[in-house]
């Protein structure tokens, strides 16, 4: 006898007529719909100063995956995102987590630093009047034309070197970051040893992949006193000294590394350095005539790129395991020739301490997306140990306790990843949407 299998709508149908789906529900409800929930088992407790159980959950949840690609997990990538805006404007207008209102009138200008042309591309580019101009390849491509970012000619394109600029990304900013403060110093008639006595520089930056598979970093840069955004930022450090610095710095800074062959390979930005003047306002523009951003819309701006995935640049979301994954993404010619050199070039012992291999699927870039300095503003942590502090808060509230009068007790272990089947996932993901949705009716209301 021949059992026909079921569609995933009957499945679906099924799963929500079990008898414990609206327990199911809650859960992914109070996870917002996460895609990849953390499956957890054990209990929560509230007791009073003497140990005595006041009110306990015990048995399954779910924890929120945390993955901050929106290609992944919508969800989570949303609160990412928020997490990545509050960051940011903190470190932009002040007056929340901590940091000064003082802040907005510091010296801050708003950079973009590329990275270097690694051979020609095929492009499209708009005049002035808005009219697509022909890319050098004779043709005007659309703006959803895979080949956009390509090579023109894939056998002269320099894709070792690009990969291995991609993976030092995080070593040029970092020089970048010395070569700034030196330049600052310059100007300002001091020595670089002596420059954290009078200033100190802070900054928030994210990385945004280009059509081309390289990234480039957008980056908020401050100027404070030299005990931090509290103290008064010396009144030689001025936004034109800032941006001025900023581009010396950036042609400034160069990496010399090796080749496979032995030949000598110079890491440095690209030619186009973008530095842009913050105005202290929430103007509903991005930018005005003069080619200053506002403080409300270039955190957004950020928060957008701290939570790409994949698209038209990066190439996949998870790890590749073999040159089998290789050979079966779903990518452009030109990202898989990207990826495929990442793996060549990890099976080679002098690009050991790359890892090319473990970050092939991201292209070689082996840094994290939003990273800040220590003085910039809060921290990714504060702002969940808030949120969490808040959720806690409230759950005692509706039992009545006053919170400093018990202690909450968790004992959680793992079970598992994910949920059960493809029909426990759409129905996430509609619930998720829902979620959204009346998320985004609420804020237009008000």
């Amino acid at each position: 006898m021949t059992v026909t299998p079921l569609s995933l709508d009957e499945r679906i149908a099924r799963r929500v007529q079990a008898v414990d789906f609206q327990a199911w529900r809650a859960k992914v409800e109070r996870v917002g719909g996460c895609l990849h929930p953390v499956r957890m088992s054990g209990a929560w407790q509230v007791q009073d100063q003497a140990g005595e159980v006041l009110a306990e959950r015990s048995g399954h949840i779910f924890a929120p995956c945390g993955n901050r690609r929106e290609s992944v997990c919508p969800t989570c990538s949303d609160r990412y995102a928020a997490d990545a805006f509050h960051l940011m404007r903190a470190g932009l207008s002040g007056g929340d987590k901590g940091v000064p209102v003082t802040v907005a009138e510091k010296p801050r200008v708003f950079a973009t630093l590329t990275a270097p042309s690694f051979g020609p591309v095929h492009n499209r580019r708009t005049s002035a009047r808005g009219r697509t101009i022909p890319c050098a390849c004779g043709e005007r491509h659309h703006q959803a034309d895979p080949r956009v970012g390509a090579p023109l000619d894939v056998d002269t394109y320099d894709y070792v070197g690009a990969v291995l600029w991609q993976a030092h990304a995080g070593k040029l900013w970092h020089r970048f970051t010395i070569a700034l403060r030196r330049k600052l110093a310059q100007a300002a008639g001091i020595t670089v040893r002596e420059f954290t006595d009078h200033a100190r520089l802070s900054y928030a930056k994210v990385a945004e992949y280009q059509r081309r598979g390289l990234v480039h970093f957008h980056a908020m840069v401050r100027v404070d006193g030299a005990g931090g955004p509290s103290d008064q930022t010396p009144a030689w450090a001025t936004a034109e000294l800032l941006t001025d610095a900023i581009v010396a710095a950036a042609g400034a800074v160069q990496l010399d590394i090796s080749r496979p062959d032995g030949a000598a390979l110079s890491l440095v930005w690209g030619r186009q350095v973008d530095v842009r003047q913050i105005r202290p306002t929430a103007a509903a523009e991005v930018e005005d005539e003069r080619g200053e951003i506002s403080e409300e819309r270039l955190a957004a701006y950020v928060a957008k790129y701290a939570t790409k995935g994949t698209g038209k640049s990066e190439a996949a979301d998870r790890p590749i395991r073999g040159q089998v994954d290789i050979d079966h993404l779903d990518v452009t010619p030109h990202h898989r020739r990207i990826i495929q050199t990442c793996w060549d070039l990890g099976g080679l012992a002098e690009y050991d301490e790359l890892n090319l291999r473990k970050w092939a699927h991201m292209l070689g870039f082996r840094g994290h997306f939003l990273t800040k300095s220590k003085h910039y503003s809060t921290t990714f942590k504060a702002i969940r140990g808030e949120r969490a502090a808040f959720r806690a808060e409230q759950a005692l509230e509706r039992l009545g306790v006053d919170p400093d009068s018990v202690v909450v007790v968790n004992r959680w272990d793992f079970a598992g990843i994910g949920y059960a089947n493809d029909a426990e996932m759409e129905l996430a993901h509609g619930i998720a949407e829902r979620i959204k949705n009346t998320r985004r009716t609420k804020k237009e209301a008000s």
